[in-house]
């Protein structure tokens, strides 16, 4: 079964989506390793490789259905923040509304009665809403943070965010070999 056009370009405009939250999360990433803070860093990088394999999932999707993936240009993310508080806040914000892009993409599965572009895109909904909930943990834990005039729960949680294990999705499959 042919890839839905409709679909399809939908489908590229949120790859560059899903790369440019790689990019601002590498930006974040960045950010924190300036500010000493090397635990949110790894954190912000693991989250940084998982949107690009989320990338590379819709990627292969495409491909397998015999569309043609159009690669789209990736504005440059922002690379300052305010505060660690602030910035968690910035990431909560965009997985916000990276889920009403994925929402968007199944109503229009719906819509144009694509049901294997549905089915895909129920991963995308179980992800955002961990995606969103991870976000949120932080910006609650940050928070609870600020009344800490010791700085100590701040460690604390920086060594904590250290722990996060980047776990790659089933590799994707190089042209050719499909």
């Amino acid at each position: 079964m042919a890839m839905n056009l409709k679909l399809e370009k939908a489908l590229n405009d949120q790859i560059k989506w899903e790369l440019y939250s790689s990019y601002l999360y590498l930006s974040m990433s960045s950010w924190y390793e300036s500010t000493g803070l090397r635990g949110f860093a790894h954190w912000q990088w693991v989250q940084a490789m998982e949107e690009r394999d989320h990338a590379l999932k819709i990627y292969d999707y495409i491909i397998s259905r015999g569309g043609r993936v159009i690669l789209r240009q990736i504005d440059a993310p922002e690379s300052e923040w305010k505060s660690p508080l602030a910035a968690f806040e910035h990431s909560l914000s965009h997985e916000q509304r990276v889920t009403g892009m994925i929402n968007d993409l199944v109503n229009l599965a719906v819509k144009e009665k694509d049901h294997a572009s549905y089915n895909m895109l129920q991963w995308f909904i179980d992800e955002q809403i961990e995606e969103e909930a991870d976000a949120g943990g932080i910006v609650d834990k940050l928070k609870v943070i600020g009344s800490d005039s010791g700085g100590g729960m701040l460690y604390m949680l920086d060594r904590d965010l250290g722990t996060r294990i980047y776990t790659p999705l089933t590799p994707a499959t190089p042209p050719g070999q499909q």
